[in-house]
């Protein structure tokens, strides 16, 4: 009897839920909307910085209220103008290099209100 057990116990149920007490999971319900402002309400800060990357310096613009997509696309754009790599990263760009005073330069053009922050 011992052994019948054991061989219905091993049986992998998979992703099938037993029981749920309030109904489906939604992971959509969970995820936290990220509000699309335009440009002109955003407040952005451009930063270079070394903080914790090796000594190499790094260009940070943080302040983005904006959809994943909209900043892939505008970090495309200003990859292109600044000829260096970046990424984005908890909706911060960062640029490779120190670009702080060309990158305030194209945010401005692009319609965002953006300033310096720190030396």
């Amino acid at each position: 009897m011992a052994a019948n057990r054991k061989d219905s116990d091993s049986k992998k149920t998979g992703d099938r839920i037993v029981y749920s007490e309030f109904g489906l999971p939604n992971p959509a319900a969970l995820e936290r909307a990220t509000p699309d402002l335009p440009p002109a309400q955003q407040n952005l800060r451009v930063q270079a910085t070394r903080k914790g990357r090796g000594g190499k310096t790094v260009t940070v613009i943080t302040g983005f209220q904006a959809k994943a997509e909209t900043l892939s696309s505008l970090l495309k754009q200003l990859k292109a103008q600044c000829g260096a790599g970046g990424t984005v990263r908890e909706n911060e760009i960062e640029i490779q290099g120190d670009h702080a005073q060309k990158l305030v330069q194209l945010l401005v053009q692009l319609g965002y209100k953006a300033k310096v922050s720190g030396g």
